[in-house]
């Protein structure tokens, strides 16, 4: 094996990932004036790279900027061995992480996500409630430059405005609220991390529906500009092309920083008084279950067993309608026009436990709105027919998306695959992954329900996806948080159990997935864990330098 290069530099901090909450984490430490070292495995994506402004968009959502990593296959990229899986996996590697590719759906969770042991007698309650979390909604809220209506009785504890108004609800809105109104049942203009005019160096909307294959006119607040720019003019030093092999520790059991692989080839190690993991729920399983040594021999951080286990990914179904008249449905943005929480929280006479979250979405151009909506018969999607049922559809088409909750399950879990590698070397993630007969009643009561909404709404047709194969986006569950050592893996703080001075602040510390898109509770999270960090650094046991 070659020499590995130590970086002289010992960092305050060490962050692994450079996503949602590691972005989140390297801008207030570097704020703070400590010296940050972040390593990211993907590139640096500059915005003009994006295919939404060019005529080719909807065949490079097909491969270049799939959501799911097995289907793009870059070099970045690590494989994923999903065949005992229900559901992929999607996410992206890049400075800016998986923001790059996301909706931008902002949504935060309800009070009754973190007592779901208490209010329903299943999984277990978070260590933090809603209140703990409220002013760090407030803070990331301002941060991200979050568009959208306050007053929302379905959040009756939000009481101070967003930063920015509300995108348009558009033709489809209208269409969707109006059906909705009939039946009366809750709907609410969608918030969105999209600003409506210019914001803190990134540009207004400009409603070309093509989030979800990054935004060419640096819209979005994808973390790369909200806050990893921020770190770098503070000093953090953002290593891009970065693939951490493992985290090092020392005799006494403290982290003393990790192993990387860098484009060449080429392995160094980087030092830190801490390190704070940020790979999302699959990533970060795997680098702690790589990590293993004399002193952890199942995995790092891994006294609980729990390291990969409980791993959430919110399955999604959805109810597309047709209608008679033109509703420019292929204008964006892709996150919500509109969204519902009129059966978020459980209901004793159905046969299921908690709910779903909708969202009206537009249909997108010609080939739909995602590549995830594949696999139609040849007959449909070929020849006259596919000529025949655009013109039937296209602009005239939206969905209600119905996104469950999915309740933790230790059978559900990201495993070492014994033989797929990265292009590294670096052993894969396996995932096990089925949803449960309360997933599946749940579903089926939910699709029911929309379609019951479209019809309202006065759809001519309506077709249901009840489980769509490409939509784990939401990673959670697979590092959880709690008091107890025997059955969490971090505290309440990110702090794991085992190891003191290494903190883990993404998805993977949830306790339950809650219905609700994750990526607002995932930067509240990490927000209050590092503002802790921050505060009680003198006090933060390290490893000697």
């Amino acid at each position: 094996m070659a020499k590995v290069r130590l970086n002289v530099k010992v960092a305050d901090a060490l962050i692994i990932g450079a996503g949602a909450s590691g972005m989140v984490a390297a801008r207030h430490l570097a704020e703070a004036g400590m010296s940050v070292v972040c390593l990211e495995q993907g590139p640096r994506v500059d915005n003009g790279e994006f295919a939404g402004d060019k005529p080719e968009w909807e065949l490079m959502s097909q491969k270049r900027w799939h959501p799911n990593p097995n289907v793009r296959d870059l070099e970045n990229d690590y494989p994923i061995e999903t065949s005992q899986s229900d559901v992929n996996p999607l996410m992206y590697n890049a400075l800016g992480g998986s923001t790059i590719l996301w909706a931008a759906h902002w949504q935060r969770f309800m009070p009754s996500d973190f007592r779901v042991r208490t209010l329903d007698g299943v999984a277990s309650d978070w260590p933090i409630t809603y209140e703990d979390l409220a002013p760090f909604y407030e803070q990331m809220e301002v941060e991200m430059g979050v568009s959208g209506v306050a007053g929302d009785p379905a959040y009756p504890m939000k009481t101070t405005p967003f930063p920015l108004p509300p995108l348009p609800i558009g033709k489809i809105g209208m269409k969707a609220a109006r059906g909705m109104d009939k039946l009366g049942w809750h709907w609410w203009p969608g918030t969105n991390a999209i600003p409506t005019r210019d914001y803190e160096g990134r540009n207004a909307c400009t409603r070309r529906g093509t989030c979800l294959t990054g935004c060419p006119e640096k819209a979005k607040a994808s973390t790369d500009h909200t806050h990893g720019s921020v770190a770098a003019r503070h000093g953090a030093e953002l290593i891009t092309g970065a693939r951490v092999r493992e985290i090092t520790v020392n005799d006494q059991g403290l982290a003393t920083g990790a192993i990387y692989v860098d484009r060449n080839g080429r392995e160094f190690e980087q030092r830190a008084k801490v390190v704070i993991v940020c790979c999302n729920a699959v990533g970060t399983p795997r680098l702690l279950l790589n990590s293993r040594s004399s002193l952890f021999p199942n995995g790092l951080a891994n006294s609980s067993g729990l390291v990969g286990r409980n791993l959430m990914m919110h399955p999604y179904a959805a109810v597309s309608g047709h209608f008679d008249e033109p509703l420019e449905s292929w204008v964006g943005p892709s996150g919500q026009n509109i969204y519902s929480m009129q059966f978020y929280e459980t209901d004793p006479s159905r046969n299921f436990v908690r709910g779903a979250k909708w969202q009206v979405m537009p249909s997108g151009g010609p080939l739909g709105l995602r590549a995830a909506y594949g696999g139609k018969a040849l007959e449909d999607a070929w020849g006259a027919n596919l000529h025949r049922n655009t013109a039937r559809t296209f602009g005239r088409s939206f969905e209600w998306g119905i996104t469950a909750e999915d309740l933790p399950e230790e059978a559900n879990q990201v495993l070492l695959d014994s033989q797929l590698t990265d292009s590294d070397g670096v052993p894969s993630p396996r995932i096990i992954y089925r949803n449960s007969q309360n997933t599946r009643n749940m579903l089926e009561f939910h699709l029911a329900r929309a379609k019951e909404a479209m019809d309202a709404a006065g759809a001519v047709g309506t077709s249901a996806t009840s489980l769509m194969r490409d939509c784990g986006w939401h990673l959670m569950g697979t590092a959880r948080m709690g008091n107890d050592p025997k059955t969490s893996v971090v505290d309440q703080w990110g702090k794991a159990h085992d190891v003191p001075n290494l903190f883990i602040y993404d998805g993977s510390v949830f306790v339950t997935s809650g219905a609700a898109n994750p990526t607002a509770t995932i930067t509240a999270i990490a927000l209050r864990a590092v503002k802790h960090l921050i505060a009680e650094r003198r006090n933060q046991e390290v490893a000697a330098s």
